[in-house]
């Protein structure tokens, strides 16, 4: 079950799993996948965690004592996802001190109703990577104009981040930018470079999903042959630009300071088409230096049948920009595209996070101790 998904690690991509639950951490269920499916970190959203506490497994006890504590509901979502990334934090710690702190890592996002302010970004970071405590920890920042000076400052202060909602291979530059000016910033305040690391969370399917839907439209054969192709174009070229930044002068300076790579994070990677086959994201985007963050689903699938034939990345270049120009020019507005998705993906992480804030407070009054 598990020879496609060591191949995959052997190839040089890091295999995370997109989900955490406190059942997931108590059962050994995440032990067990790190032993067995070569899991190397975990990553979380909004969503993820709405799912998981609004299932209200394992959670009784900790919102009992926060609803004792007459918390607010802000502050308890705070200490109750926190206290899961610490958990599982320290269940991947091995994986940490194995690979010198390029995995064993959990990444936790700033609160999505920040994603447009600088300022709240920073101080939010600063706040979740001290209530966490943990060196494996990536604090998660969008990929919005107003995080990319907030990734800037958070990694100038050493916190390691995961920057997630990349579309656009435009904006992927733009956080490569402001993840060197960070590196330089923690150099000139003599910070240690070689502990600090980034991951570039580029997402994959929902530009299929997108573009898809719009050939649809069009109805045209040239339009059906270029469905299921954009997505994986996008995210080949995102590592053309890896590849051409982290080879500059600029990074070559960075890395004689012994700065890391900011290595390239395939996230969203569960088919959204149940027509394409449901390994699509994982085999077809197989490059060395690079993360694959997984639902649990999708890992299944690639340790049960996926068929991993080495490097599926480099050498596609050429093809890529074909295939996006060829959407381009039947009428369908890349940069149209990508802005839609950042849009959409900022709004449905705030909308579970306020789908978890009226959750957890109906669970709060619930568990209210009486007055008398």
């Amino acid at each position: 079950m598990t020879d496609a998904l060591k191949r995959l690690s052997d190839e040089g991509v890091a295999i995370w799993l997109d989900d955490l639950s406190r059942k997931r951490i108590t059962s050994g269920n995440l032990a067990e996948l790190i032993d067995q499916q070569h899991v190397v970190g975990v990553t979380t959203n909004p969503s993820i965690f709405q799912k998981a506490i609004s299932s209200g497994d394992g959670y009784e006890q900790q919102l009992a004592d926060l609803a004792s504590r007459k918390v607010t509901v802000d502050e308890a979502i705070r200490m109750i996802t926190t206290a899961d990334v610490r958990d599982a934090a320290d269940i991947l710690r091995p994986v940490f001190d194995a690979t010198d702190g390029q995995d064993g890592r959990v990444s936790i996002e700033v609160d999505p109703r920040l994603a447009h302010h600088t300022t709240a970004t920073i101080a939010e970071a600063k706040q979740l990577a001290w209530l966490v405590d943990r060196p494996n920890t990536l604090i998660k920042i969008p990929a919005t104009k107003a995080g990319l000076p907030a990734i800037t400052e958070v990694i100038g202060l050493g916190i390691s981040v995961n920057v997630t909602l990349i579309f656009s291979l435009e904006r992927y530059r733009a956080v490569m930018d402001a993840y060197l000016a960070g590196l330089e910033k923690a150099r000139e305040r003599g910070l240690d470079l070689s502990k600090i690391h980034s991951v570039a969370s580029f997402f994959v399917s929902r530009v299929d999903s997108e573009i898809d839907k719009r050939l649809d439209a069009i109805g045209t054969d040239e339009a059906a042959s270029l469905k299921g192709k954009a997505a994986l174009a996008n995210a080949r070229l995102a590592y053309e630009a890896y590849e051409e930044v982290f080879s500059s002068e600029r990074w070559a300076a960075l890395d004689k300071a012994q700065g890391n790579k900011q290595r390239p994070l395939w996230a969203s990677t569960g088919v959204k088409d149940p027509a394409y086959k449901d390994t699509l994201y994982v085999v077809d985007l197989v490059a060395p230096g690079t993360v694959n963050t997984m639902p649990e689903a999708t890992m299944e699938a690639t340790a049960d049948h996926g068929e991993v034939a080495g490097d599926t990345v480099r050498g596609t270049y050429e093809q890529s920009r074909a295939e996006l120009d060829a959407v381009e020019k039947l009428g369908i507005s890349y940069d149209d595209v990508v802005q839609l998705l950042e849009d959409e993906g900022v709004e449905k992480f705030e909308a579970s996070w306020n789908d978890l804030l009226k959750s957890t407070e109906a669970e709060l009054q619930r568990l209210a101790p009486s007055e008398a």
